[in-house]
């Protein structure tokens, strides 16, 4: 029986696709000019262009922030070497494992995602990487996904952890308590570890209204304040900048100011759990 996301509980097998419904994973690929979709999902993504033309830069915003801090943290200077990557979506450039094991060799990732077609492509991309895995299971369900074989075999809990709720959490609702969620990951990792998040963000009229197309059409994709996803944080040490627009934590180059609407669409920020 599939969820509202689309996939199934993390203890169960996974299911055959179900083309009558759209997927987020699925979604995602075709705003970003992906072909792993189909046309249920493209239509989904074409009605959030009508309000966001722009909609696709805001995935490329999402995959630099990630790449800038995955970096960040599987550099020397931190050393993080072991990430779970969790509502990790389709395989995209440079994904988490390929930012870490650039940086570490030995880094270890485990995607975790509840659309079976992410494990079909995933187990495919990283068939010859013994340090990197892919898991189907629900995010929601925190002891489930922890206890999971793959989990369990790659991720050393007795060691800092990098966790990453990269563009997952707007499509968690309220009433499914995304900040139970962050704490149930959060107090599974020693101190020393690490939260990376990035949401939509309500910065305005048009984030609103692309809020209510992707309700109307995924039913998911919840937008929050930047003090809202600040809150993810409650009890860690925000590195700098804080929660910000994504183009805006520690960018590469120059940012050209004052950022436009489709810049501002998400923000996020990475803590450490003392």
């Amino acid at each position: 029986m599939t969820d509202q996301h689309g996939g199934t509980p993390a203890s169960g097998t996974a299911p055959e696709i179900d083309l009558s419904r759209p997927s987020i994973a699925r979604v995602y690929d075709a705003v970003l000019g992906g072909k792993d979709n189909y046309e249920i999902d493209r239509v989904v993504a074409d009605e959030v262009r009508r309000n966001m033309p722009h909609i696709s830069d805001v995935g490329w915003y999402n995959r630099a922030a990630l790449g800038r801090m995955v970096g960040h943290l599987a550099s020397d200077a931190v050393g993080i070497d072991q990430f779970l990557d969790l509502g990790a979506g389709l395989p995209t450039l440079e994904n988490t494992h390929q930012v870490a094991q650039r940086e570490n060799p030995d880094a270890r990732v485990v995607y975790v995602d509840n659309d079976p077609i992410v494990l079909a492509h995933g187990r495919a991309l990283l068939e010859e990487n013994d340090r990197t895995a892919v898991v189907t299971a629900d995010l929601r369900d925190p002891a489930a996904v922890l206890a999971h074989p793959s989990v369990q075999r790659l991720i050393d809990f007795s060691k800092p952890v990098g966790v990453m709720l990269v563009g997952i959490l707007h499509h968690l609702h309220d009433d499914e308590d995304p900040q139970g969620v962050v704490n149930a990951y959060m107090n599974a990792v020693p101190p020393g570890s690490y939260l990376v998040l990035t949401c939509f963000c309500d910065t305005g009229p048009e984030a609103r209204a692309v809020e209510v197309t992707m309700l109307d059409f995924l039913g998911t994709g919840r937008f929050r304040t930047i003090e809202e996803i600040t809150a993810y944080f409650d009890g860690l040490d925000l590195l700098d900048p804080g929660v910000v627009s994504l183009p805006l934590w520690r960018p590469d180059g120059p940012v050209a100011l004052p950022l436009d609407v489709a810049q501002q669409l998400m923000a996020g920020g990475v803590a450490r759990k003392a």
